[in-house]
């Protein structure tokens, strides 16, 4: 990755985002499933989406190389079982993150512990959301089910930006 912001800047960052770990974890354990932290004009399902929340900053060690993010995963599906697969895709979800503790993606660091906040809950349009909104509706056919997390990342060995 490559950035306009001067090298002092770029030395000071410790943490690269939370949502690139995340999306290497799924991407790897889900090769036949989309997951993304933005939706697509033209969005095929099913599809995994993750997202930052806003958290407070509390730390569960040395805040230079320990880091705690609120996370919302959804995760939709589409067709005569949509309700029921996407139901099953927040729970394969769960297990991926469970078991990703300790486990290294080069330059963006790892989990070193993973809290279910709030089981997953169907969430059928965007009105009932905790997270961040892209539009009012899902497109017919199409559910959704949400999941909130808290995970404790350990920021990579180099600098994720230099």
């Amino acid at each position: 990755m490559t950035s306009s912001l001067s090298p002092i800047v770029l030395g000071l960052i410790e943490m690269s985002p939370v949502e690139d770990l995340l999306l290497a974890i799924l991407r790897d354990g889900f090769p036949d499933v989309s997951v993304q932290t933005l939706i697509k004009s033209a969005q095929t399902f099913p599809f995994v989406l993750i997202r930052s929340t806003g958290s407070w900053g509390t730390w569960q060690g040395d805040e230079r190389f320990i880091d705690s993010s609120t996370i919302e995963v959804q995760c939709f599906a589409s067709g005569i079982n949509a309700d029921a697969d996407a139901n099953l895709l927040s729970e394969a979800v769960r297990v991926v993150l469970r078991d990703s503790k300790n486990k290294v993606v080069p330059g963006k660091g790892h989990i070193i512990g993973v809290e279910m906040l709030d089981r997953p809950k169907r969430s059928p349009d965007w009105a009932t959301s905790v997270g961040p909104v892209q539009y009012a509706d899902l497109p017919t056919g199409v559910e959704r089910w949400e999941t909130t997390y808290r995970a404790t990342i350990r920021k990579p060995a180099i600098k994720p930006f230099i």
